[in-house]
């Protein structure tokens, strides 16, 4: 699937297309802020799991100070649409680049803040409200930075290629998952349960102040790119006489859209946060597992990830995008009773198998995501929409995954009730490609 038109350079001496060079360290750049970007998100869900439900909402049973942890973490995804929709306006009225550097600035800010943000025990009810609203930032941040960081990849992406080039940027979420599961492994290897508690689950998320320099990189050496260029020329003497508003025309025109690209991705994003964030509390606190040796397994999962996710990106580019994209879906629903029958066992084996599993459906279902998420949109819209779409699925689907999956344990005592869960989302994925498909194939 590429509804998108092709690339307009060609008819237009003013703009040359860029080189296969440029294209390369366009790509790049986008790939490492979204690497940089969702390692400090994730450190969050990471230690939300472990130890901030102890520091920042001291309660009578460890499931409710995880509940109370869990529920920021969502805040985090409540705040993405918001970011996304604020990014999508400015992005589609005055270039993709300025609305990245701004999202990368702001995570860089409210990561390092949740370093140094001081406890429930020393500032009292100050702690979690300063934590929620440093959350708040991070998913603004985020929201804001999928958009930019997706459409500097596929609008610089040679004809053919917008499938693998778009691979790059998610690619940054297997690099975020392995790379914080790895620093707050090696905190945890320095540190004594004391120590780490107090001050060694801070390392992971002071680390996140480095992404202020991507930031200063991203500003002052990547161009804007071609596509917005010349949407944003053919809509300059427009907007002189009619003021152009993105998130109208997608709210009037296109809202059905968004939500059927947010329907198709809930489950994806959902299982995903199940796998890193709900299973790492369920299986150390419930099943009695090994903290260390289930972020490991964690990490080498999302390694195979970064093979999986542009393998089923490139496939996309040659097969279609919807249809890889299904098969992801479908594969989620049949695994979805396996999962937790495997993870029940309690056995670190049978743990790896039923999560890497898991990931091979993720990994096939979000390679071509973002190339079929831009080609929903035309390029004047392309940031509002796009983010919309997929800030919507990370709210019903990542955001409350976790909280729901301790909410349904609590309520049933069972983990079938967390894959019953996933299959609904299953189903709602694909009855939203499904129409998205007759659509495809009513305009071809």
């Amino acid at each position: 699937m590429d509804t998108a038109p092709p690339s307009p350079l060609a008819g237009d001496p003013q703009l040359t297309a860029p080189t296969d060079r440029h294209r390369r360290r366009v790509a790049g750049a986008a790939a490492l802020a979204s690497a940089v970007e969702w390692y400090d998100y994730f450190v969050f869900g990471i230690a939300a799991a472990l130890v901030l439900g102890d520091l920042y909402f001291p309660a009578g049973s460890a499931s409710a100070g995880v509940l109370a942890a869990f529920a920021t973490f969502a805040v985090g995804f409540l705040a993405r649409p918001v970011g996304g929709i604020i990014a999508g306006q400015f992005g589609d009225k005055h270039g993709r680049k300025p609305m990245l550097v701004l999202a990368l600035t702001l995570m860089g800010l409210a990561t390092t803040g949740i370093g140094l943000l001081p406890t429930y025990e020393s500032i009292g009810i100050a702690a979690p409200l300063l934590l929620v609203l440093l959350r708040v930032m991070q998913g603004l941040a985020v929201g804001a930075q999928w958009g930019g960081a997706m459409l500097m990849a596929t609008e610089y992406a040679p004809e053919g290629k917008r499938g693998l080039y778009g691979s790059l940027v998610q690619l940054g979420v297997p690099i975020g998952v392995v790379t914080a599961n790895t620093v707050f492994l090696a905190a945890g290897a320095l540190t004594d349960d004391a120590a780490f508690a107090s001050w060694g689950w801070r390392v992971p998320f002071l680390v996140g102040f480095l992404v202020l320099g991507l930031a200063w990189y991203i500003h002052a050496r990547v161009e804007e790119t071609p596509e917005f260029r010349e949407a944003e020329r053919a809509l300059a003497e427009k907007e002189k006489s009619e003021p152009r508003s993105p998130l109208r025309t997608i709210l009037r025109r296109h809202l059905g859209t968004v939500f059927l690209a947010g329907g198709s991705f809930a489950v994806n994003t959902a299982t995903f946060y199940i796998i890193i964030t709900g299973v790492l509390d369920y299986s150390t606190r419930e099943l009695g597992m090994e903290r260390e040796a289930v972020l490991t397994v964690s990490l080498c999962v999302s390694l195979t990830q970064l093979a999986l996710i542009p393998a089923a990106a490139a496939l996309s580019d040659r097969v279609g995008r919807l249809r890889i994209y299904a098969a992801g879906a479908v594969g989620l629903l049949a695994w979805a009773f396996p999962l937790f029958l495997l993870i029940d066992t309690a056995s670190l084996l049978w743990l790896a198998v039923g999560t890497f599993v898991t990931s091979c459906f993720l990994s096939i279902m979000y390679g071509p995501q973002a190339a079929l998420f831009a080609e929903l949109f035309t390029p004047e819209m392309r940031y509002t929409g796009a983010s919309l779409g997929y800030q919507i699925a990370a709210v019903f689907g990542g955001g409350l995954a976790p909280f729901i999956m301790v909410l349904l344990l609590e309520a049933t005592g069972t983990s079938m009730a967390v894959s019953a869960y996933i299959t609904v989302l299953a189903a709602v994925a694909l009855g939203s490609i499904r129409v998205l498909a007759k659509r495809a194939a009513a305009r071809e």
